[in-house]
């Protein structure tokens, strides 16, 4: 309901005190002309003005005579001022709302003044008239009336100015804070925080803490763009801006991993530990399955410290001189329950991490380095591939089935180096095996990298973290072994899979290769030439060629305690053979897709971007003493040079004009290094020296 007057209020007249709105302030004055819909009057600062009378609040009064002296209108203005002050500050514009609310939806001023008093005069009617302009959270000035805002409109006007005020507070305090944090950051002397510039007050630094957090996590947040903008308006703009805030309040420790929360990605194996009935309960029905291992003599190959062993082998000679090789891989699809809790926060992390701050398992450690772990002298189920092949190790069948298993042997790399070499079986007759493999695949255009990682580990904690470089013997036919056998199982499954219309997730690389390019690549230079000829590979449930392997389909299943993708193809074919029928349809698969890619992409970004950091960090620490790295010219454009640390692994692009003119692609240099910033990926080449090949480690 809206009361409105019942007669309009006669305009007023010269020598009227008369108010008026100004910069959203009220403002007094006396008219001395009115012409026209026009006023000249002489306001409270002690001016003359002229206003359209359309200006001028709809409340006026007292009227005084004129003409009048200066003196007297800066008597009555000052007097009729400090009278409606005061009875402004006696008003309490809450009863005032909580009377009208609810009654009525506008009502003009003498409304609400009929409330206060009986006989409200013009003094009275401005104090209101003020207050009431104030509430702008409670009332609408709305000439010649005042709206009323219902109860719920207040409340979120009043959360809107909350949130505000809050605003303003924390850009207050915060951007002198961050200015102090970029500019100073942690003491170099002692390690700590600087304590002569400490944190503003609670709660302030509570939610300065957790913007920070956020901002770092999510760093593209919409919901905090505008209080991150003001916040950082003093220091200078920096991709990594809030973690390095972060870092200098201690927020988060030096060499972060960052990378971590922004793919959502718990580390290591706490988040497994509400799903312990869950975990205990799959326990019990796979001891359930439990039945006597197939009588083979296996092994398994990995590094050391490996402590998911999903595969294993065994090889023996056939009368023809074939091969006869038996594949075991981890089953831990065993009774799973699909969809459940569990199920999608392993698919959520999608992969294992193995980086050099630590190894955060896919599979919660109970399952994946525990119960299904193919360790030795432990019965563990798993899918079991019996491959024959002719003496020229082409492939005459494949027999897929599921049984138990009980791994003789948990062998390393370096023993079974060392064993190939002395021509222990089956481990000689395996690398031969590898090797005829590896030359099959290269004849159908496989292109193959042989190069050898270094070996880095970290040393000490927090900023004193040391990035040290071993020196570990090489394992090349060793890691042959394992690859080509991989490589084997999985082209070799989807073949299978192809054949009998089993859908899976397969890995392809479709890109046209010349022809006869396929080999094995050494050289730095050849190896980069090549990689810029590759596309990525993708994963899709199509089966096509993966053109870098050289083979017509390929999906990868050996690995499913360590990729999801994996687990899932194991499960089509462990379900393939168990029940008759795969578990997904091609159609379910197509349709889940999307998020497995992300997710695979998300974390594997994760695996790339940090190893990337610490390989940067090493060359950092190492740079300091002024060393000399040892590089190879891969490529050349205009205006840059492409060098590759062989020994790193490491590509280092450098301008074109510090090369000089004379140079060879393949050529030896050395590179002397400036500033180095693992967080941004950044590499300055400050000198290039020729013919440092007796250097070069």
């Amino acid at each position: 309901m809206t009361i409105s007057q019942s007669s309009p209020a006669l305009p007023p007249a010269p020598g009227a005190l008369v108010e008026y709105l100004q910069d959203n302030q009220v403002n007094l004055a006396v008219i001395l002309e009115e012409h026209g819909g026009r006023t000249r009057l002489f306001t409270q600062r002690g001016r003359e003005m002229n206003l359209p009378a359309v200006r001028l609040l709809p409340w006026h009064g007292p009227k005084y005579p004129l003409p009048a002296t200066r003196a007297e209108h800066e008597e009555r203005l000052a007097r009729h001022l400090g009278t409606r002050k005061t009875l402004a500050e006696s008003i309490d514009v809450m009863e005032i709302w909580n009377l009208a609310q609810g009654e009525l939806d506008a009502a003009p001023l003498e409304w609400f003044a009929d409330l206060l008093w009986e006989e409200p005069g013009p003094d009275q009617r401005s104090a209101l008239g003020r207050v009431l302009l104030e509430a702008k959270t409670h009332f609408k000035f709305q000439p010649p009336s005042f709206l009323i805002y219902p109860e719920q409109t207040v409340l979120a006007r009043l959360a809107e100015l909350e949130a505000a005020r809050e605003h303003q507070e924390l850009v207050a305090a915060g951007q002198d804070f961050f200015h102090h944090l970029w500019k100073i950051g942690i003491s170099k002397a002692s390690g700590e925080p600087d304590a002569s510039f400490p944190p503003p007050p609670e709660p302030t630094a509570t939610k300065l803490r957790e913007l920070l957090l956020r901002r770092m996590n999510h760093p593209e947040d919409p919901a905090t763009d505008d209080l991150w903008r003001n916040l950082t308006k003093r220091i200078p703009d920096h991709p990594q801006q809030a973690l390095l805030l972060g870092q200098a309040w201690r927020l988060v420790p030096i060499h972060h991993n960052y990378l971590l929360a922004q793919a959502g990605y718990d580390w290591q194996d706490d988040w497994s530990r509400g799903f312990l009935p869950d975990i205990q309960r799959l326990e019990e029905a796979v001891r359930g399955h439990a039945a006597p291992p197939e009588p083979l003599t296996l092994f398994s190959v990995d590094s050391p410290s490996t402590r998911d062993i999903d595969d294993a082998f065994t090889l023996e000679r056939t009368a023809d001189q074939g091969f006869r090789l038996t594949l075991a891989i981890a089953r831990p699809c065993l009774e799973w329950s699909w969809l459940s809790e569990l199920d999608q926060a392993v698919s959520q992390r999608a992969s294992s991490l193995y980086l050099l701050e630590g190894v955060s398992h896919m599979l919660p450690e109970w399952l994946g380095v525990e119960l299904f772990s193919l360790r030795q002298n432990m019965e563990r189920p798993a899918l079991l591939l019996e491959l024959d092949l002719d003496p020229e190790a082409r492939v005459r069948s494949i027999e897929p089935r599921l049984g138990w298993v009980r791994v003789h042997a948990n062998t390393h790399y370096e023993q079974v180096e060392a064993d190939i070499l002395a021509g222990v079986e089956p481990f000689a007759s395996a690398h031969l095996l590898s090797e005829k493999l590896r030359d099959h695949r290269i004849a159908a255009n496989a292109v193959v990298f042989d190069q050898q990682d270094p070996h880095l580990k970290l040393v000490g904690e927090g900023a004193d973290i040391r990035v040290v470089r071993e020196e570990k013997p090489a394992a090349p036919k060793a890691q042959l072994l394992v690859s080509e056998f991989m490589v084997l199982a999985n082209t070799e499954l989807a073949r299978w899979a192809r054949d009998r219309e089993v859908p899976l997730l397969f890995r392809t690389q479709n890109v046209a290769l010349p022809p006869d390019i396929g080999g094995c690549y050494t050289r730095p230079e050849d190896m980069y030439r090549m990689s810029r000829m590759l596309a990525n590979a993708a994963i899709q449930t199509k089966p096509a060629p993966h053109a870098s392997l050289g083979v017509p389909a390929y999906a990868s299943v050996t690995s499913p305690l360590r990729r999801y993708v994996d687990f899932i193809n194991l499960a089509q074919v462990a379900s393939r053979l168990d029940q008759g029928t795969p578990r997904l349809s091609k159609r379910d698969l197509d349709a889940a897709l999307p998020f497995w890619r992300a997710r695979m992409e998300a974390v594997s970004r994760v695996q790339r971007t940090r190893s990337r950091y610490w390989k940067l960090e090493y060359l950092r620490q190492q740079s300091a003493n002024n060393k000399i790295w040892a590089a190879i010219l891969v490529d050349e454009t205009p205006t840059q040079a492409v060098f590759s640390l062989p020994a790193e692994q490491v590509q280092v692009r450098a301008p074109k004009r510090l090369l000089g003119d004379k140079f060879l692609i393949g050529g030896n240099f050395g590179l002397r290094l400036g500033r180095i910033d693992p967080l941004l990926n950044e590499i300055k080449v400050v000198e290039i020296i020729d013919n440092q090949t007796e250097q070069k480690e």
